[in-house]
């Protein structure tokens, strides 16, 4: 079936949910009006669904692949990389000095979901070029600042990021990749690099590769790794690609899914480097690069939800089966209905969270504010987790709504699970996620999830006049987490790690409720939304309470049970 962009979702989130009216009114970006943020949520929309949307199946049925050292891409894939880049959508958010448009994330972060639910895997390619963009602009010298961000900007070149190495993923500083001083400005780079998404292709120019890499002095560890602009081809005198750099793709990794998007195995043989920011200084950097990406996974996550959603409804709304008490589709069918409306519930909780973030981003940006920096910061982890939490969650419902058809590949349904799986892996396992929200992100002692708590319990409290029936169990909730959050600030890091994951999914929950409350406040009771809030508010909020008890188990079970016991 065609995809429909979500874009009126987001336009109601970024008019009544979120909060961008602060964002607009900031001197940053006060040229992000209404008329022009719907104008581009509206062109976007076009181009994801009569563009991107048509290329998904063509990357799923005919995959990447690499021909005698060169990657070939999916049928399709460079004319709509063109469209992209055309029109002007990698450099939305990018400083107007290099050739951005200087927008609010909030709007990027709308049009990647939208172009990320039409192809997934040709969206990861901007996305990637997008986090790149973010690093060289905050740790870059002028002089690569001058030749990259242009080319990235346009789209002419396209960026990738190489962290992970085959004994070296998730603990970064075990890397053995290395780097020497040429002399000259220059670093030799050798090693070899996985799981670089997009890390060649048949359509750009040249392609960009921010490399971490120790210096023979480096220190053990994080502390002594730097970061190292690698190109494919090496710019001459004048800016252009020139020669081939040392540098090759090995093969690309066979995967579950997101078989349009080339996945590359990167060897480094003394190829020239160029370092980007401080010496010991890559993970500074490139951390840059990650937690836009973090942003950026989430929002995948949700745009393959939003995907298997529609795909799942068509075909609910076309299959008879059964006598249903209503209509004669299996639409009609209590269950069915169940899971369609808890799937369209979560993809609206997943999105608000993320606009939501994105919103605080753009307030950290324009004002510089510590508050928007800690919100910025609390919601990243939750909007990535939760988002790709979801996407898996709605692809795998979608499976379900198909019956045995879901089973079948040639219905499309199990291609959207497959794709999506990934996402709660990459840019840090959501695991990791949960992890980094109770121990970094509460490293203030939870100054900055109770603000957030006392926003949603203030606004319950004040929408309990009208709406009684949603606004109470929201308040509710919100003193479950408050409870949780104080019992989980108390407790040394390992029983903070035992109950991370439920304690960030309870997170969402609440903030899930609060984002319903708020539709249904703006929308009216008796409106779709109104009546999506009920269904969320009665029949998913409730898990706050078997998730605030997860959180605050401990981890005393866990280590009670011997690894003989987990063997037998």
């Amino acid at each position: 079936m065609p995809y429909r962009a979500p874009s009126a979702d987001y336009q109601f989130l970024l008019d009544h949910i979120v909060g961008f009216d602060k964002v607009a009114a900031t001197e940053r970006f006060e040229e992000a009006t209404p008329d022009m943020v719907s104008a581009i949520l509206g062109e976007a929309a076009k181009m994801s669904n009569e563009v991107l949307a048509p290329l998904n199946r063509n990357g799923d049925l005919q995959p990447a692949k690499l021909e005698n050292g060169v990657v070939r891409t999916s049928p399709g894939f460079g004319d709509g990389y063109k469209a992209i880049a055309d029109g002007g959508w990698i450099g939305m958010a990018a400083s107007p000095e290099y050739g951005g448009m200087g927008l609010p994330f909030s709007v990027q972060n709308a049009v990647n979901e939208m172009m990320g639910g039409a192809c997934l895997s040709l969206q990861l390619n901007p996305l990637m070029s997008q986090g790149q963009i973010e690093a060289l602009e905050h740790h870059a010298s002028d002089a690569i600042k001058d030749l990259y961000l242009p080319k990235l900007i346009s789209g002419e070149w396209c960026g990738t990021m190489n962290l992970t190495e085959p004994q070296a993923g998730s603990d970064v500083g075990a890397l053995k990749s290395k780097a020497e001083d040429n002399g000259d400005g220059t670093f030799a780079i050798t090693g070899q690099k996985i799981y670089i998404s997009w890390g060649d292709n048949d359509f750009s120019e040249n392609v960009c590769h921010l490399v971490l890499a120790r210096l023979p002095d480096g220190a053990p560890g994080t502390k002594g790794i730097s970061l190292f602009m690698v190109p494919k081809l090496i710019p001459d005198e004048a800016g252009n690609p020139g020669v081939a750099n040392s540098l090759k793709v090995v093969s690309l990794e066979h995967k579950m899914g997101l078989h349009g998007s080339p996945t590359a195995v990167m060897q480094y043989d003394g190829a020239t480097g160029w370092m980007v920011g401080k010496r010991g200084g890559g993970m500074a950097a490139m951390f840059t690069m990650m937690n836009n990406a973090r942003v950026g996974v989430g929002g995948q996550g949700i745009a393959v939800a939003e995907a298997a959603y529609q795909h799942a409804l068509a075909y609910a709304q076309d299959r008879k089966q059964g006598k249903a008490p209503v209509g004669d589709t299996i639409l009609g069918h209590a269950d069915v209905r169940r899971m369609l409306s808890q799937m369209k519930a979560d993809v609206f909780t997943a999105r608000a969270i993320a606009a939501s973030c994105a919103a605080a981003i753009d307030m950290q940006t324009a004002t510089g504010a510590p508050e928007w920096s800690a919100r910025a910061a609390l919601l990243t982890p939750i909007a990535k987790a939760f988002g790709t939490d979801t996407g898996i969650e709605v692809a795998q419902q979608g499976i379900q709504v198909h019956g045995g058809m879901g089973f079948i590949e040639e219905t499309g349904a199990a291609q959207y699970l497959r794709d999506v799986r990934v996402t709660a892996i990459y840019e840090g396992t959501n695991g990791i996620q949960a992890m980094d929200l109770v121990a970094r992100k509460m490293m203030d002692g939870g100054e900055a999830a109770y603000a957030l708590i006392d926003e949603i319990e203030a606004y319950a409290e004040k929408t309990k006049s009208t709406i009684p029936d949603l606004a109470g169990p929201v308040f509710a909730a919100a003193e479950t987490l408050r409870e949780t959050t104080e019992w989980m600030v108390e407790q040394d890091m390992n029983e903070r790690f035992a109950g991370a994951v439920p304690y960030l999914r309870l997170f969402a929950r609440v903030l899930g409720g609060y984002f319903h409350l708020c539709a249904a406040k703006a929308a009216g009771l008796d409106s779709g939304r109104g009546r999506l809030a009920t269904v969320y508010i009665q029949r998913l909020l409730p898990e706050h309470a078997s998730l605030a008890e997860q959180s605050r188990q401990g981890a005393s079970d866990l280590y009670a049970l011997s690894d003989e016991d987990l063997v037998a």
